[in-house]
């Protein structure tokens, strides 16, 4: 198969990998309002008793935050969005009506920590997420934290 083949199917294929739920044994981490939430590997603690958030190690390792916006209704970025907020193309994985997540920053050295980025459509409003972290982080753990973003369900009706 040739280079540009490879890449276009890896590409038409990954958003459907992205849509994956969080591995077993990981820990459910819900915004203040209980609206939104993530799931973070069982070595990461929730941090100072704040809802919505987790560290790994310490906050300078990596912080996972989950925030809803009530009222805000999701939509993709435009293409004028994406150039004010300084999103280039390579960086913006996804861009549905689905979910947006893209890398909004990109470390240079090792003390100097990556991001990402996601919104999906949350229930009367959008759910959000970032994780801040260093480059000694599995970039492939981030993502599945960042992938796991989803509104909290509705409970059932009890009998």
């Amino acid at each position: 198969m040739s280079k540009p083949v490879v890449f276009t199917l890896i590409f038409l294929l990954a958003p459907a990998a992205w849509t994956q739920t969080a591995p077993a044994g990981w820990k459910v981490l819900k915004d203040a309002k209980s609206a939104c939430q993530i799931s973070v590997p069982p070595e990461w603690a929730p941090w100072n008793d704040t809802s919505g958030a987790a560290v790994f190690q310490d906050t300078t390792t990596a912080l996972a935050v989950v925030t809803t916006q009530t009222g805000q209704n999701f939509q993709p970025l435009t293409p004028a969005m994406q150039r004010m907020s300084g999103i280039v193309k390579e960086k913006l994985f996804e861009n549905t009506a689905k979910r947006v997540f893209y890398q909004d920053r990109t470390s240079t050295h090792a003390d100097e920590p990556n991001a990402y980025s996601a919104s999906v459509p949350g229930t009367g409003g959008t759910c959000s997420c970032r994780v801040v972290f260093l480059p000694k982080v599995a970039a492939e753990t981030v993502k599945k934290i960042v992938l796991s973003l989803a509104p909290v369900a509705a409970p059932g009706p009890s009998n």
